[in-house]
């Protein structure tokens, strides 16, 4: 499964080439398709259309939330830093790979019986936590390796039933995997497929893939929080999972351009597509510095619902991977 090669690529924040060669191998395979990679590593996959209608940009960024080596102490352990945003409470024990040669290692802490009362109350601040490789010494960590590594965890992808995947990246390798199934469609418009770099960090990559590629119109694709869980009750739930793409009409980066909204919402009631609306207003997709680029660029997104997102492990539905597909291929006929 394509989704699940996504998700298990490396691909944190500024070190995405491992993500970007699976993306720019399978995109290139596509009939049609012109490949380019920018100076900054977004990938952007043009597919000339039929009657050469207006430039449509749908983007979806490749990076990952994970971890970066800053230290190492005398003992071999290696002190790290968060690339993106990561709850430090899901951390203790996780096992991650660190480097392009995927060295194995473990999350480690001071053990549960030697903290002091307050501290069992407290999340660990990142100067208590560390990854042990199994190096014995500063000199051994050091060769294998150096400062700036990055670190991910070492999730591998499921499938916990017919419709229901499990893996890391989900955010927003869901995303990634719509893009790839869009370009081998046929549209009136023409098509860019941008696979945007560190957007975790500050949506650094769709700006300036946007300026280069000056859209009439963009949609961004994104893997968003699903709060369908115990203890939130339902008016709390952001999004949930099996209900169908989310679309927003607001988050704290960005107000989407309302007829793109309802263009969509008019889409999915023509194709019976069940749609929800994502009712959290954190959080921000790419979409917040498409929408300013240049002289503005009317943009919307649709999200595909993750449970536990930036973390470990998450969780989505096939069906609504697949609902996500067909809105924007349907809403790209239309165009």
């Amino acid at each position: 499964m394509l989704l699940a090669r996504l998700s298990e690529a490396a691909g944190v924040s500024s070190q995405e080439q491992e993500v970007r060669d699976l993306i720019k191998q399978e995109a290139g395979a596509k009939t049609g398709v012109e490949i380019k990679t920018d100076a900054l590593g977004n990938v952007l996959a043009y597919k000339q259309g039929r009657k050469n209608g207006p430039t449509v940009m749908i983007a979806a960024h490749m990076d990952e939330v994970g971890l970066m080596i800053v230290g190492v102490e005398n003992s071999g352990l290696l002190r790290f830093k968060p690339v993106g945003g990561i709850d430090l409470r899901v951390l203790v024990a996780k096992q991650v790979f660190v480097g392009p040669d995927r060295i194995p290692g473990v999350i480690g802490s001071k053990p549960i019986h030697l903290q002091k009362a307050n501290e069992r109350k407290t999340p660990f601040q990142w100067q208590e936590l560390y990854i042990d490789i199994g190096a014995k010494s500063k000199d051994e960590a050091d060769k294998l390796v150096p400062i700036g590594t990055t670190a991910i965890f070492a999730t591998t992808f499921r499938q916990l039933s017919s419709d229901i995947i499990m893996g890391k990246a989900l955010d927003d390798r869901v995303g990634c995997n719509v893009l790839l199934e869009l370009l081998d469609g046929e549209y009136d418009c023409n098509l860019v497929c941008v696979f945007t770099v560190q957007e975790e960090v500050g949506l650094r990559g769709a700006g300036v893939a946007a300026y280069a590629v000056e859209p009439d119109l963009a949609l961004v694709i994104e893997g968003t929080t699903a709060s369908d869980v115990p203890g939130v009750k339902p008016h709390g739930h952001a999004t949930s999972v099996g209900k169908g793409p989310a679309l927003t009409f607001m988050d704290r980066v960005t107000i989407p351009a309302r007829p793109l909204v309802e263009k969509l919402q008019e889409v999915a009631e023509r194709e019976s597509i069940a749609i929800q609306f994502r009712r959290a207003t954190t959080g921000g997709t790419d979409a917040g510095v498409i929408r300013l680029t240049k002289g503005g660029i009317p943009v919307a997104g649709v999200s595909v619902p993750c449970r536990y997102i930036h973390s470990p492990a998450s969780v989505a539905s096939l069906s609504d991977i697949n609902a996500t597909t067909r809105l924007v291929r349907a809403f790209l006929q239309t165009c």
